[in-house]
């Protein structure tokens, strides 16, 4: 890696930016090549005008003019012409290359595991999906490739200016290296502000986000103003980050003008006392150095703001590939390819925790029969859905074992371990789209047919279809257009339209209304028939007929077995629960 002391360059991260070019090479060259033209095609037209003006204007010869003429008229088509190639290609470029790291993004970031996204911030992870990804593209379309034009041309239009005139060029490039210096300042300081705008637009975003998603809260306990103030103030942040962008443009602009006026007025000045005094100057030179000083500055000073664009850009890139270089992927090392399981479930000395030190589970050891159905029970907090956690492998275990039909679950590959464990979630989540895709989660096995089959088995058919336009009706964002019961209806269907080997509702019932319970519970009692099935349940009245209870406290087992026989232990856990919880609800 070579980085200068302030790091503006890095070029192991142009390395590896560059190998998504790769595929795109012809299109690569063929825009370095437009560049290569425009930079010949702008510098020849100051030439042509400087032979037009001494060969025949100043002479007032006719002969040869029209010739002239017609080169300018050629150059200027064949520099717009490569200008438009070299604009579109560069912006397709920049797109296509940013596309393709965006779906790697996007794919590593869908095998994160269940820790990272507890640790991350949300509006942070779709700022580097979207926007750090269209700073990258201007990389290409606005960045590089400008920079190496701008530098191509001042080349060659420096190398023509020494060609017509060495001494009016030595007034030109003595003015160059304090404007060189400006530069250096500039980019300095403003990578060290484009890092600090960036990290505000990801504030800002994640910010913003959280609260469109919470909305409903900020409302139900009137902090909308407490918010706003939270909201000017980050804002405020954002808008001083940009500002400092400004301020230094505003400064370093002005001067790179003055120094081309200068440059610009000692050429015209010096040239012209040349030209009347020993002619050692025409007016063909006067005049292509009119027009070729602003070919030098110009590009120059407009560098230092490409290069800013380039700056952004790489900043964006190095946001975005620490994210890729983020190891927070379950180990998927298995080779058993589970097409079905009996369904016996162990666990075996079970020991994790989420947080170092903090064990959620201690020990835990229980067995479930294929087809039983056994529900854990306990105070929140006791561990009950980190089971279901560990048994889906969202998390591994520190130590202990966890073994489905006596085959360690990370033997298992984690598709086909997750394809026949289907689970309905107390907090259900519905995507912007059909009840249909909601079910199937677009699942190119599972036909509109079977969906239907298996809602008029558990009895929701009738439901969907009273709703406009039945299956294909959209539920908007996070199901917004349904009542919570029926948002759990449609996670119980998408649970068991899958045919799963092991069922698990994790208080599937505890947020819906009485209707909606009875088709869950009438549901339930089909689909778990023949299934292992685990039911982690709030209200206990719903888990009279669980094959086995397991009662859990802080992290470990302190009961186990039928609802009847748990209910004969004096003063047990589980006794104790089941009457403060029925004595609620004689009040009720």
């Amino acid at each position: 890696m070579v980085k200068t002391k302030e790091n503006i360059f890095d070029l192991s991260l142009f390395k590896r930016l560059f190998a998504f070019i790769n595929p795109y090479r012809v299109v690569f060259y063929g825009t370095l090549l437009a560049v290569v033209g425009l930079a010949i095609f702008g510098a020849l037209r100051p030439l042509v005008l400087q032979q037009a003006i001494d060969n025949n204007i100043a002479t007032q010869e006719v002969e040869g003019f029209l010739i002239y003429i017609i080169a300018m008229l050629v150059l200027l088509v064949l520099e717009v012409t490569t200008q438009l190639l070299f604009i579109y290609y560069a912006t397709w470029l920049g797109q296509s290359v940013v596309r393709d790291i965006r779906v790697k993004l996007f794919k590593h970031i869908l095998n994160f595991k269940m820790k990272y996204y507890d640790n991350s911030s949300v509006g942070v992870l779709i700022t580097r999906a979207v926007t750090d990804m269209e700073r990258i593209a201007d990389i290409f379309g606005q960045g590089l490739f400008m920079i190496f034009s701008d530098i191509l041309k001042m080349t060659v239009v420096g190398g023509v200016m020494v060609y017509m005139n060495w001494r009016l060029s030595i007034i030109v490039f003595l003015t160059l290296p304090i404007v060189l210096f400006a530069t250096k300042i500039f980019q300095k300081y403003m990578k060290k502000a484009f890092e600090e705008v960036r990290n505000e637009v990801s504030n800002l975003n994640s910010f913003v986000q959280e609260r469109v998603t919470g909305m409903k809260i900020l409302q139900l306990f009137t902090r909308e103003k407490t918010e706003y103030k939270n909201f000017k103030i980050i804002n405020e942040r954002h808008k001083k980050g940009w500002l400092k962008t400004v301020w230094y443009n505003s400064i370093f602009f002005p001067i790179a003008e003055v120094l081309s006026s200068l440059t610009l007025g000692l050429v015209v000045w010096y040239g012209g006392l040349n030209a009347v005094l020993d002619q050692t100057a025409t007016l063909g030179d006067l005049t292509a150095f009119v027009m070729m000083i602003p070919m030098i500055f110009r590009p120059l000073y407009q560098i230092a703001n490409k290069f800013n664009t380039l700056q952004m850009g790489m900043v964006a890139a190095d946001r975005v590939f620490k994210v890729l270089d983020t190891t927070s992927n379950i180990e998927d090392s298995g080779k058993n390819i589970a097409s079905h399981f009996k369904g016996d479930i162990s666990f075996k000395n079970v020991h994790f925790s989420y947080v170092k030190d903090e064990e959620v589970l201690k020990g835990v050891s229980f067995n479930v029969k294929a087809g039983d159905t056994v529900a854990i029970v306990g105070a929140t907090g006791a561990g009950k859905s980190t089971i279901i956690n560990l048994l889906n492998r969202f998390y591994d275990i520190n130590s202990g074992e966890i073994l489905i039909d006596n085959i360690n679950v990370k033997d298992v590959t984690l598709n086909s371990l997750r394809s026949q464990i289907a689970v309905v979630l107390q907090d259900v989540f519905l995507f912007a789209d059909t009840i249909l895709n909601n079910i199937t989660l677009n699942h190119p096995e599972i036909s509109e047919t079977q969906v239907h089959v298996a809602a008029r088995q558990i009895g929701i058919h009738d439901f969907i279809m009273s709703l406009p336009n039945g299956y294909h009706y959209n539920v908007k964002e996070r199901g917004v257009m349904l009542s919570s019961g029926q948002r759990q209806l449609i996670s119980f269907l998408r649970a068991y339209v899958t045919n799963p080997s092991i069922l698990i509702l994790d208080e599937a019932t505890s947020s819906v209304d009485s209707y909606s319970e009875q088709l869950i519970q009438d549901a339930t009692d089909k689909i778990t028939k023949g299934r292992t099935s685990i039911v982690i349940a709030h209200r206990l009245a719903t888990i009279k007929k669980a094959d086995n209870i397991i009662v859990m406290d802080a992290g470990q087992i302190v009961e186990q077995g039928t609802h009847a026989a748990l209910l004969k232990k004096e003063n047990g856990y589980y006794k104790n629960l089941y009457e403060v919880q029925f004595m609620q609800e004689e009040v009720a």
